[in-house]
């Protein structure tokens, strides 16, 4: 399918990914993208009329817990650890003037 990357191409990629590639390193990577959008050209190939796009290949859920309240208020029990209080709040030392 010969697709061709100009070396201004492999510049301005190596800016976007914030590379300083070697003229060895710059080759390789011209030859990667053009194998890379060869394999995209052939994908474009396939029939795939009939067939439903999805964003993964097995089905996604959600394996977290429900986001349930397991407690009531508490606030008397964790103010009583509290040194000092003040209308049922922590009262903390000052940090600055």
């Amino acid at each position: 399918m010969a697709n061709i990357i100009s070396e201004e191409t492999i510049d301005y990629v190596g800016i976007l990914a914030k590379l300083e590639l070697s003229d060895e390193e710059k080759k390789q990577a011209r030859k990667d993208m053009a194998r890379m959008l060869d394999y995209i050209d052939q994908l474009n190939e396939l029939d795939t009329e009939g067939v439903e796009p999805m964003s993964h290949v097995f089905p996604l859920e959600n394996v977290l817990r429900r986001d349930v309240v397991t407690c009531g208020d508490m606030r008397d029990a964790l103010l009583a650890n509290a040194p000092e209080e003040k209308d049922g709040m922590f009262v903390a030392p000052r940090t600055f003037e």
